[in-house]
């Protein structure tokens, strides 16, 4: 008996480890590429780390300088947040109706939820060099739509007063995974409340703010959240298109981050500069969970709503 049990055991050890074994690579991946750069970078922040040379711990000295000694920090702070008021909202807006007319029984909406998606999976460098092409002020496709209609385009790129909203315009191209995950929540919702809805009488505008809008909060939720980091992130569009300009008016954070690490070689700075970003995501992120008691609902919430009007 104890012959039997003891080869049982080793057996079942052994299955007790395969789901570990079949993910290790995932989770070595993680520790030393996710991770380990993570808490690496943390340690930085601490030293006035060269590229060359030997780091020298400074304490909290990284920390102190950016809040109270450099000014280009609080200016691309502001930028950013700024680009993000702008951003966010627009963002959240156009993917939602795009993602309200590709969920219409047209003909050929299979075609358009490709056509829309398909920008999402472009890489950075071709969206920046496609932008760079479309808001050419002397060649670009977009003044020259402006040109058709009498009016004569700003000059996007090379305008402090445009930049910004030029690279609003091209990061906005992205989009096609936000709209997808619109499309699935709207997909979801029964149908059977939109037709007591119109047994009711209402209107297509009411049954959007009543059924529709509350419903697809959970997912309005989650592309916010999403947005907003990624636009507290931006770098790769402001980096091939504007480098900053002009002025530095379009001088992102994420930019400011890169110069100090790559262009100035202060790594420990840059580590402290980017750990600093960490927790104004990680801030406004709780924020938005916070607020969102408020504001996000459920469908069974929705529903155990008595109607006005009603019989109790």
């Amino acid at each position: 008996m104890r012959e039997t049990s003891a080869p049982r055991r080793v057996r079942d050890r052994r299955r007790a480890w395969a789901p570990y074994l079949f993910i290790s690579p995932w989770i070595i991946g993680f520790v030393a590429f996710t991770l380990g750069p993570l808490l690496f970078s943390a340690v930085m922040s601490f030293f006035d780390w060269p590229v060359i040379g030997t780091p020298r711990f400074v304490g909290i000295g990284n920390y102190a300088k950016m809040l109270t000694g450099d000014e280009q920090f609080w200016r691309s702070l502001g930028i950013t947040l700024k680009f993000a008021v702008f951003f966010v909202p627009l963002n959240i807006v156009v993917a939602l109706l795009l993602a309200l007319l590709i969920s219409r029984p047209v003909k050929g909406a299979s075609v358009f939820r490709a056509l829309f998606y398909l920008p999402a999976v472009v890489s950075s460098v071709a969206v920046s060099v496609i932008w760079g092409w479309i808001l050419n002020s002397e060649y670009g496709l977009l003044n020259y739509l402006l040109s058709l209609f009498g009016i004569q385009g700003p000059r996007w790129l090379s305008d402090p007063t445009w930049a910004i909203v030029a690279i609003v315009i091209a990061s906005l191209w992205g989009l096609g995974t936000m709209m997808l995950i619109f499309y699935t929540a709207l997909k979801s919702i029964p149908r059977d409340i939109y037709e007591d809805a119109l047994i009711a009488g209402a209107s297509p505008v009411r049954q959007f703010f009543a059924i529709t809008l509350p419903l697809i909060t959970p997912s309005l939720l989650f592309n916010l959240i999403t947005s907003t980091i990624g636009a507290m992130q931006q770098l790769s569009l402001v980096l091939l298109l504007t480098k900053g300009g002009p002025l530095k008016s379009t001088h992102f954070y994420g930019l400011y981050v890169y110069q100090n690490a790559f262009k100035h070689f202060k790594l420990g700075y840059a580590s402290a500069n980017a750990w600093f970003m960490f927790f104004v995501i990680l801030a406004l992120t709780a924020l938005l969970f916070k607020s969102s008691a408020a504001w996000v609902f459920y469908e069974n919430e929705v529903a155990a709503k008595p109607r006005k009007g009603g019989s109790s």
